[in-house]
């Protein structure tokens, strides 16, 4: 299936999570808002992803006088890329991420602190990995499903505050249904993390073995990936879980049940490949 099938698919999934919140919430007259809302997102989900996922960073161009950027630069040429837009995100945590609809408008993203604790033959397997993303065409369907899933649980938090205020205790029959209000706050975040849970974690194997043939070496990788996930644990990103499948190493820690819903294979498991690149 190729990424403008699965991002077709994508947006019908998430669509389809948006009507029934909106049902669930308001009866016959929330589904109006809700359909009329999804065809917003949708719309907005793949010409404006890319700018509204750099806008929760607070991200900032760079220009050629910037390190990363020439790294980048360097890297797009030798992968034949066109070269994308390059951003720093004001945060001391260290990560970094790609996003566009295409390879010709792609931009990729690195954290103050990635660049403060990563060497550049370990910065060079980094910015690899996200190139590789962007040659894959995997940035629209990530893009895509961050910004949908944000939307997804922007509404399941309002369903909360509805609850709290009575919102679900209306008696009227085209009302919402309390029952479903409650499955609703449960069920929609944890629904929108397996959809991108289950877009994630094979495309970072491929991506960390593309980087590797990139550079010809998977060990600036092995090295980065080691140490971001060491200084993430000491300094998590502030991060909306909504796109969390999107950054090179997630950034922030889940255990037991939850690690069901990571949208990132163990770092150990993305080492032993790479070294079998090797």
């Amino acid at each position: 299936m190729n990424s403008i099938a699965k991002t077709a698919l994508l947006l019908g999934a998430m669509s389809g999570l948006l009507l029934a919140i909106g049902g669930a919430l308001g009866g016959s007259a929330g589904l109006q808002i809700a359909f009329m809302f999804a065809l917003i997102m949708n719309f907005a989900s793949y010409w404006f992803s890319d700018k509204i996922v750099l806008a929760m960073y607070r991200a900032q161009p760079v220009g050629p006088e910037h390190p990363l950027y020439r790294t980048t630069e360097r890297l797009a040429q030798r992968a034949g890329l066109p070269m994308p837009k390059v951003y720093v995100i004001p945060d001391p945590s260290p990560n970094a991420f790609a996003t566009g609809r295409n390879p010709s408008h792609a931009a990729v993203a690195a954290t103050e602190g990635i660049l403060r604790v990563l060497n550049e033959s370990q910065l060079e397997g980094v910015i690899a990995h996200e190139l590789a993303h962007v040659k894959h065409r995997d940035i629209l369907i990530s893009s895509v499903a961050a910004t949908m899933g944000a939307a997804i649980m922007m509404i399941a938090r309002m369903a909360q505050f509805a609850a709290l205020f009575g919102g679900a205790r209306r008696d009227d029959d085209e009302g919402s249904n309390p029952i479903a209000l409650l499955a609703t706050m449960i069920l929609a975040p944890v629904a929108a993390l397996l959809i991108q849970a289950a877009i994630s974690r094979s495309r970072e194997f491929a991506a960390d073995a593309a980087a590797a043939r990139l550079i010809g070496s998977p060990y600036g990788l092995v090295e980065a990936l080691k140490t971001i996930e060491a200084a993430a644990k000491r300094v998590p990103l502030d991060a909306n879980p909504a796109t969390a499948h999107m950054f090179i190493v997630k950034p922030f820690t889940v255990s037991g049940m939850l690690s069901l819903f990571s949208t990132h294979p163990p770092t150990e498991q993305r080492i032993k490949a790479l070294l079998q690149v090797a």
